[in-house]
This record gives structure tokens, C-alpha cells and sequence, in this order.
């Protein structure tokens, strides 16, 4: 086999290749006749014959591949026969000398033959490794039986049989349990019972004997297998609704245990807001009452203080005036000395005093008038000392008027915000007992985890504020949306995947829409 084959590729290839030297040479020189150039016309014959070679080897790859395409070989064909007509058309016309011209186109032929050679080899070596290789009828039986032969053919074709002499024993073996079934009734088949009818019934849908006869058994086998896996999964979804109603017990006790916790808790928070709201009321009125004990004994303070410190002035402001008569008495006393001097110099020197005031006399005078404006210094001082103490007693109540409204007002918020610490206690205490009874009613109903959680997002959205009376869905999915977050929802109902709040939230849309509104 190795040498038959080597020298099948070796007269293959000298074949070919001197099949395409000679279709070279001639195919040049039509190309030169036919108009070509000297330097196209030499790669007019390359062109054709390396697309034939170019065609069959790629169409061998494919083959090779199990991905043929007939399309490769046609065209390949059709080249071959270009050339084989170049060839044979150069000598003049074919019809004046048909050997001549045969003689031109036979070894392109040639070649074509040995390519569709190896394809046929591959083709059927890779039908074999594949294991699908069909046996082929032999010729004797086509023409000895031309009427039963096309049906034994379709028969291996449409049944998948790839071996002949299979199905030759095939129909044997049906022949056979025919002739059987005839004598075992007398020649009556119809005495025969259904299933002993088989093997002849499904012959036609491609059955063996020993298959068609199989048949019932391997049916009742595959019913009991059904029968044993459909009381399989009875048994499991058994299982499960007993491990369902295990779970929605333990559910349930666990709920009723929540519930207790949440009620004491609700009932311990109550009282601490309850407690705490106390103390707050009473702290703000302890510290109402010590602000304004302290604001009172300010006051009196300031008080007495003022009134010192006006004394204080008042006495300064006398000893400064009295501080101021004596001064202008000394002055006096001073100017009536002068003035007695005075007379004394105008006494003794009467004549010459009678004429001229001396320059004592002057001083003197000038000096009282000094005096005297020393003493208008000294009440205009005292003056805005007074004004001083009004202006500054003015201030003083001023002062105080703005710290009585300044604690009056501080009361006021103090007494708002234990007011508003107590109705957010009342508030939650409220919201508490509600959460109670829905829990409770909820429990009646034997509501779902999932459900309770849908109902608390509800409730949550109507706490925060939502009316959803007279909304469409939209708007009532858009405020929910708005008041009730993703994250409330998975801290609230403790769940931490994202899109089971968001459907949580969907969910208590839904519900709100079609009415839902927890017992007050």
C-alpha cells in the first residue's frame, strides 16, 4: 500500500506537471495571438492553471476539515474546462483535426482525474475514522431485484444503516419471524396478538426483531421507573411541606417571640419616654424657677447698686459744690480784702485814686471774675454729672427690660421643646402600639416573613407622612420614594440585598394602592 501510493503521488505529480508546462506554453502563445502583451501574456496560463490547483487543493483542505464546499470543486472543474478548451482551440478549429486537438486537452484531464481520486480517498478515510462509511449495494442486486432493490436502499438510508450485509440480515430475521408467527397460527396472522404484530408494524421505523419484540417490555420498565420517581418526588414534596409546616411553626414562635420582645420593648421605651418627658417638664420648671429667682436677686442688686452709685455721684457732686463755695468765698473774702486795701490806698492817696484804678484794684477784680466762671465751670460739671446719672439709669432699665423678655423667651423655647420631647414620646409610643397590633394581626393571618416586611415598609411610608387617598400609583410610588429610602428599607426590615428593599418598597406601593391602612 505504501509503495501504491507513493507512486500514485509521484505519477500524479509528473502528470500534473507536465500537463501544466505543455497547457503553459500553448496557453502563452494564445494569449500573444489573442491580443495580450509580451509581458502579460506569459501569466495569462499561470493565472488559469494556479487557480485550478488553488481550487482543488483548498477544496481537498475542506474535505480534510469536514467542511466542504462544492462550490470550490465547480469551479475548479469549469477552469479545467477553460483549459482544456484553450488548449485544444489553439491548433484552429477542433472539428478540422479532433485528435490534435485532443491531444492538447487530455492532460489537464488527466490531472483532474487523479485530484478527484485523492478526494474520494479522503472522503471515505474520513468517512471510516468517523465510522460513518455506508457499504454500497453491489451492482448484481440492482439488476438482479430492480423492484425491492430501491426500497432496500431507502430503508438503509432513511434508518441510518451503514452496513449491508446488516440490513440484508435485518430483513432476514424479519422474514423469518414472519414465516415463524404464520405457523405458530395456522397462516392466520390476525389471530396473533398486538404485541407479537410488533416486529412487522415498526419494521418501517427502522426496529430490529429483537427490538420490536423488546418494546412492551422496556415500555412497562420505563412506566415503572415513572411510577417510582413520580412516588419519589411525592415522597419529597411530602418532605418538604412537612419541613415547610416545621418551618412556618418555628416562624410563628419565633414571631410570637419577637412580639413579647417588642412589646416589652415598646412598654420599657414608653415608660423611659414617659419618665424622661417628666423630667424634662420638671427640670425646665425647676430652671424657670431658679432663672428667675436669679433674675430677681440680679435685679435687686443692680438695684441697690444704681442707688449707691447715684448716692456716691450725688455726694461727690456736693462736695464738689460745696468744694466750689468755699473757693468762691475765699475769693470774696479775697476781693474784700483787696477792696479794703483798696479803700485804704484810695483813703490815703484820694486824690490821685479819684483819676486812675490802681493796678491792685484790677487784679483784684480780675481775679473775682475768675472766680466766678470757675463756679459756672463747676455747676455746668455738676449739671451733666446729673444728666449722666439719668442717661445711665435709663440704660440700666432698658438693660433690664431686654433681659426679662431675653428669659422670657428662653422659657418659651424650653417649655416648647419639652412640649415637643413629650409628643415625640407620645408619637412613638403610639407608632409602638401600632406596630403591636399589626404584628398581632398579622400573626392572626399567618402572613409571611416577606409579607410582614412589605406591610412594615407601608407603614413606615404612612408614618413619614404619606397620604395616599385620591393618589394614583405613580404618585404614590413617587412619595414613597421620597420619604422611605433603600437603605431604611434593608435596616428596617433587615435585609441586605439592594433589589429585595427595592422590591419591598414595589410591593408596599401595591399594597397602599389597593387599600391598605393599619388598625390605629
Amino acid at each position: 500500500m505504501t509503495g501504491l501510493s507513493l507512486a500514485a503521488a509521484l505519477g500524479g505529480t509528473l502528470v500534473g506537471a507536465i500537463g501544466f508546462a505543455m497547457s503553459y506554453s500553448t496557453l502563452a502563445k494564445v494569449a500573444l495571438s489573442w491580443g495580450f502583451s509580451a509581458g502579460l501574456a506569459p501569466w495569462f496560463p499561470v493565472g488559469v492553471d494556479a487557480s485550478i490547483i488553488a481550487f482543488l487543493a483548498l477544496d481537498l483542505y475542506l474535505i480534510r476539515k469536514n467542511t466542504p464546499w462544492p462550490l470550490l470543486r465547480m469551479a475548479a472543474h469549469a477552469m479545467t474546462g477553460a483549459t482544456i478548451w484553450f488548449n485544444a482551440s489553439s491548433q484552429g478549429e477542433i472539428s478540422a483535426d479532433p485528435v490534435k486537438a485532443a491531444s492538447h486537452g487530455v492532460m489537464p484531464v488527466l490531472f483532474v482525474i487523479g485530484v478527484e481520486a485523492a478526494r474520494r480517498l479522503i472522503i471515505q478515510k474520513a468517512r471510516l475514522e468517523a465510522g460513518t462509511a455506508a457499504d454500497r449495494i453491489p451492482l448484481h442486486r440492482w439488476i438482479l431485484s430492480p423492484v425491492a432493490t430501491p426500497r432496500f436502499y431507502r430503508r438503509m438510508r432513511l434508518h441510518g444503516v451503514i452496513s449491508y450485509p446488516e440490513m440484508i440480515r435485518r430483513q432476514q430475521d424479519l422474514t423469518a419471524y414472519e414465516q415463524w408467527l404464520k405457523r405458530k397460527y395456522d397462516g392466520d396472522l390476525g389471530r396473533a396478538s398486538e404485541d407479537e404484530r410488533l416486529p412487522m408494524k415498526m419494521a418501517a421505523h427502522g426496529y430490529t426483531v429483537a427490538q420490536a419484540l423488546e418494546m412492551p417490555e422496556r415500555q412497562e420498565r420505563d412506566a415503572e421507573v415513572r411510577a417510582e420517581e413520580a412516588e419519589r418526588r411525592r415522597l419529597e414534596a411530602e418532605t418538604r411541606q412537612e419541613l415547610a409546616r416545621t418551618q412556618a411553626e418555628a416562624d410563628r414562635l419565633e414571631a410570637e417571640g419577637k412580639l413579647e420582645a417588642l412589646r416589652a420593648r415598646v412598654e420599657g421605651e414608653t415608660g423611659q419616654a414617659r419618665a424622661h418627658a417628666r423630667a424634662q417638664v420638671s427640670a425646665a420648671e425647676r430652671a424657670a424657677e431658679l432663672e428667675e429667682a436669679a433674675l430677681e436677686t440680679a435685679v435687686i442688686a443692680e438695684a441697690r447698686a444704681r442707688e449707691a452709685e447715684a448716692d456716691r455721684k450725688a455726694a461727690d457732686e456736693r462736695e464738689a459744690e460745696a468744694d466750689a463755695d468755699l473757693r468762691a468765698a475765699e475769693l470774696e473774702r479775697q476781693a474784700a480784702d483787696k477792696r479794703k486795701e483798696a479803700a485804704e490806698a484810695d483813703r490815703v492817696a484820694a486824690a490821685e485814686a479819684q483819676a486812675v484804678e490802681t493796678a491792685e484794684i484790677a487784679e483784684a477784680r480780675k481775679r473775682a471774675a475768675e472766680a466766678d466762671r470757675a463756679a459756672a465751670e463747676t455747676e455746668r460739671a455738676a449739671a451733666e454729672t446729673r444728666r449722666r446719672a439719668a442717661e445711665a439709669d435709663r440704660l440700666t432699665e432698658e438693660e433690664n427690660a431686654r433681659k426679662a423678655i431675653v428669659t422670657a423667651d428662653t422659657q418659651a423655647v424650653r417649655k416648647r421643646a419639652a412640649e415637643a420631647d413629650q409628643a415625640a414620646a407620645e408619637a412613638r409610643l403610639a407608632a409602638a402600639e401600632i406596630e403591636r397590633r399589626a404584628a398581632e394581626i398579622e400573626d392572626a393571618a399567618k402572613l409571611s416573613p416577606r409579607e410582614r416586611s412589605v406591610r412594615k415598609v407601608a407603614r413606615m411610608a404612612l408614618a413619614a407622612g404619606l397620604v395616599p387617598e385620591g393618589l394614583a400609583v405613580e404618585d404614590i410610588h413617587t412619595g414613597l420614594c421620597e420619604r422611605i429610602s433603600i437603605a431604611d428599607v434593608q435596616r428596617q426590615c433587615d435585609v441586605s440585598s439592594t433589589d429585595t428593599a427595592s422590591k419591598y418598597r414595589q410591593e408596599a406601593v401595591a399594597l397602599l394602592a389597593d387599600g391598605y391602612r393599619p388598625a390605629a
